[in-house]
């Protein structure tokens, strides 16, 4: 079971600085070019957008308080002039912003492409061991949620942030142009603001990460509802699993309404100052007009008032996905920073064309500490033979062969094939000449064929038919709808738990192994059906090392060796004429109880 639950926040590792930007900056580098033509055209941009209060300044000033000199005609002539000049400033800043938009999008987009690939690529080589202390919907929330919640910060707020700390520049030239007591009541509030945000600066990060640890447990809980549905309308459940995800779903309402909270105070500030700084310019405005302010000047001040201050919001919308997206970008970057416990050691060289040998050496795993699973385990099998493991629930059955195939590492001893120790050889060489059938069928969406051809995937169609008809289960396919071409569920929905189990034995044989591994390979398979996919298997495994674990001990009488497993070591060894002459054996017991039972 997973340590963390889906009603359990997340706790989180390390702290949050800013090198996690610059770390998020290097996604960006690739863009170079495309960020840079998209800040150049909207600092052209944003210096056109300038001229228009001058425009209007113009106008006043210039035109309409000289109109008794320059006659109607001409002040109606120039005011044209200077309205068309106005619409084809705008119709360039037009132009400019689609630019910018398809720019930034694409920008943007890139980014998160690179950012899910990373995280995906990373999560292949993340060891059993990870999948097995988090829910599978909290890793998921990551892939998707949490990157996407950084595209708003990503397509646009990079490039509107450079931009408009230009477009400030530019405002702050052109107002002191004017008249400088103006643009000194203009940046009065400035103060003001700058103490808000550093007040609300550790409060809105906390509200957020908080928000997201909601939301995985909501994500945690919906992946596992939907994957144990029929568990829960069989049991009937569905009443007290709604209650469940009601109260998760209101705690996430109520601590992102908390947290929102903190992105709705800079707004409503900022427009209050814009207000407040106004009025004052008009009121300043107009007792100064004798000391040679202009009501052109006025004007064009109002008109830069808005401008001041817009990209000043727009900063603080950044500072606020920033906040947000601090949240976010430490879960993505926790998981990319993820350890790989399992990975090719330094030097690691790829073991050479496997006959199939394999030993145990004095191993000894534990998955938590304290927890010894496997003490001191000691076992020799030679090329061709058939290992059968048997044992109770929980001794260290599926542990042997995970260790075999590297999903965990040792806590000490060797495991040789061909004499070579696997952790000094790449995984990939190792696996790739391994054919292995866990307890859990997973089938994949997608045809049968593919699903089959999964465990070799340069197959022919032949070479797959030929591997499902070695398990028996060419005719079961042939029945469905189209075949081998018959789409699946994700899952194997819609096929019985033994049709899934002969598609995945179909899967581990086409991989040609010289090593075996099958794990309750015919628990869900019928007495007839186990005994036609046992002539298979007598012709499968001849030639290689086989381990086989099995409950059923029918399907494991001829094995070359069955080892019992129980406390963490072998407590028996040998074939099953052996182990069955010794009465007071473990194998005994368990042999002659479950005969019994199938007896009766």
């Amino acid at each position: 079971m997973a340590r963390n639950k889906y009603d359990v926040d997340e706790s989180m590792e390390t702290q949050f600085d800013m090198n996690q930007l610059k770390r998020l900056g290097k996604y960006v580098g690739p863009y170079k070019k495309d960020l840079i033509t998209t800040i150049v055209v909207m600092v052209i941009s944003s210096a056109l957008s300038m001229l228009q209060p001058l425009f209007l300044k113009y106008i006043m000033d210039d035109i309409l308080a000289n109109v008794d000199e320059i006659g109607s005609n001409r002040a109606i002539i120039e005011i044209v002039i200077v309205s068309f000049l106005m619409l084809g400033v705008t119709g360039i800043i037009a132009s400019i912003l689609k630019i910018k938009i398809k720019l930034t999008n694409r920008v943007g987009q890139g980014v998160i492409h690179s950012l899910r690939k990373d995280l995906f690529d990373h999560l292949q080589e993340l060891p059993f061991s990870y999948y097995d202390d988090k829910p599978h919907g909290k890793i998921q929330v990551r892939v998707v949620n949490y990157v996407n919640n950084l595209s708003d910060l990503l397509s646009n707020g990079i490039v509107n942030t450079i931009t408009d700390l230009f477009s400030l520049i530019f405002i702050i030239c052109f107002m002191l142009y004017l008249n400088v007591k103006l643009t000194l009541i203009c940046m009065c509030g400035l103060p003001i603001l700058i103490a808000v945000i550093m007040f609300i600066k550790s409060r809105q990060r906390k509200a957020w990460q908080i928000q997201s640890n909601k939301q995985s447990n909501l994500n945690a809980y919906i992946a596992e509802s939907i994957n144990g549905i029929r568990v829960t309308q069989s049991f009937v459940r569905e009443r007290e699993n709604i209650d469940i995800f009601n109260k998760l779903s209101d705690s996430y309402r109520v601590h992102w309404l908390k947290a929102v909270r903190y992105n709705f105070i800079l707004s409503p500030l900022v427009d209050t100052i814009t207000s407040v700084t106004t009025a004052l310019i008009y009121v300043l405005g107009v007792s100064w007009i004798a000391e040679g302010v202009t009501v052109g000047v006025i004007i064009a001040f109002t008109g830069y008032i808005s401008r001041f201050w817009a990209p000043i919001t727009t900063l603080a919308g950044f500072y606020n996905s920033v906040i947000n997206s601090m949240a976010y970008l430490d879960r993505i970057f926790e998981t990319i920073d993820e350890p790989v416990l399992v990975k090719d050691e330094p030097g690691a060289v790829p073991i050479p064309e496997i006959k199939g040998e394999v030993e145990f050496k004095d191993v000894c795993f534990a998955y938590e500490e304290g927890q010894m699973i496997l003490d001191h385990v000691n076992f020799k099998a030679n090329v061709g033979d058939t290992y059968a493991i048997v044992g109770p629930t929980g001794a260290g059955k599926t542990t042997i062969i995970n260790l075999l195939s590297r999903f965990y590492n040792l806590n000490s001893g060797e495991i040789l094939i061909d004499g070579y120790d696997i952790s000094k050889a790449t995984i990939q060489s190792i696996r790739s000449q391994m054919g292995v059938m866990l307890q859990d069928s997973f089938i994949f969406s997608g045809t049968i064929m593919d699903n089959i051809r999964y465990g070799n995937m340069e197959a022919t169609d032949e070479e797959v038919i030929t591997a499902a008809k070695t398990v028996c289960a060419h005719d079961f396919i042939m029945s469905t709808d189209n075949g081998y071409d018959t789409e699946v569920n994700e899952r194997g929905s819609r096929l019985s738990s033994g049709q899934r189990q002969l598609i995945s034995f179909a899967r581990a044989l086409l991989a040609n192994p010289k090593i075996l591994i099958l794990d309750e390979a015919t628990s869900s398979i019928d007495t007839e059906t186990e005994i036609l996919l046992q002539e298979g298997l007598n012709k499968l495994l001849k030639g290689r090392t086989s381990f086989i674990i099995a409950h059923r001990l029918s399907t494991i009488k001829n094995a070359s060796c069955i080892m019992y497993i129980d406390n963490g070591n072998i407590q028996e060894m040998g074939t099953h004429e052996e182990l069955m002459q010794n009465p007071d054996g473990e194998y005994y017991q368990l042999y002659m109880s479950q005969y019994s039972f199938l007896d009766k």
